[in-house]
């Protein structure tokens, strides 16, 4: 079930306006703003490009593992060297 949608009045709305596109962004809430006391506007997320941790890890799995990926950081691990100091 849905959240209700938090009602807030249009002075605290501008006041926060930052913080409230925050918790409609990330928190996927929905504002409704109030000029006395009657609704003028509604403020939710579009549907979009969205990607929440399990999409993200569900799409990584699907991917077939790189076979050459272990060799590339022993590359890598081989390959660094502390830096020298400049002033010894």
């Amino acid at each position: 079930m849905a959240k209700p949608a938090l009602k807030i009045p249009t002075t605290e709305f501008s006041r926060h306006f930052g913080d409230y596109l925050a918790r409609v962004r990330f928190g996927g809430e929905t504002i409704v703003v109030l000029k006395n006391n009657l609704a003028v506007a509604e403020l939710r997320a579009l549907p979009g490009d969205a990607c929440t941790l399990g999409t993200l890890l569900e799409l990584l799995n699907r991917r077939p593992a790189d076979p050459d990926f272990a060799a590339d950081i022993e590359q890598v691990n081989q390959s660094d060297r502390p830096l020298e100091n400049p002033w010894a």
